[in-house]
């Protein structure tokens, strides 16, 4: 589970990660840096790309919000 409790701003991902946070496949995240919706950051010490927490958040929010798509709380 990733923690969201942390500064979103400092705190770097790995692409499982985003994906976790994200609610989408580690394919969605890759194909977000293919299109230029996120930038990689550091990368770590085997050389894949982590990126910017924050980042990953507004990239997911412009995707859903691109498809006008919402998720209520709401349990089905």
């Amino acid at each position: 589970m990733v923690d969201l409790d942390v500064d979103l701003h400092a705190t770097l991902w790995t692409v499982a990660q985003a994906a976790e946070a994200a609610r989408v496949s580690p394919n969605v995240v890759r194909n977000w840096c293919y299109r230029g919706k996120l930038k990689a950051a550091d990368p770590d010490h085997r050389g894949r790309p982590r990126f910017r927490a924050i980042d990953v958040i507004r990239a997911e929010k412009d995707t859903r919000e691109r498809a006008r798509r919402t998720y209520s709380l709401q349990a089905a």
